[in-house]
């Protein structure tokens, strides 16, 4: 299955958080937190403005970004987790 996202949205998959702390110390999986950070794996083709034009996105696929603690909807395709999400939910591109 294929998925396309529309408008100003993007589909982001997950980088998973750290196994260890910086001192050592391995986490649990019920200890660790969601990571806010991510790859755009696809992106819509930009919003649409009053005035009929359409406003590009600043991502493009293969940027890491970072994003909100409670962005997006988590969707599940052929097993794999994704996010998809506003472009005005993602905070910075990491370089």
């Amino acid at each position: 299955m294929k998925i396309r996202p529309l408008a100003d949205k993007v589909l982001v998959e997950r980088i998973e958080a750290e196994e260890k702390t910086a001192g050592g110390i391995v986490l649990p999986d019920n200890a660790k937190e969601k990571p806010k950070r991510g790859v755009i794996v696809a992106a819509g083709d930009g919003k649409v403005l009053d005035d009929g034009t359409r406003q590009s996105l600043q991502v493009k696929k293969g940027d890491e970004v970072l994003f909100t603690s409670y962005a997006g909807t988590d969707v599940k395709v052929d097993g794999d987790e994704f996010l998809i999400m506003d472009e005005s939910d993602i905070m910075a591109v990491i370089e």
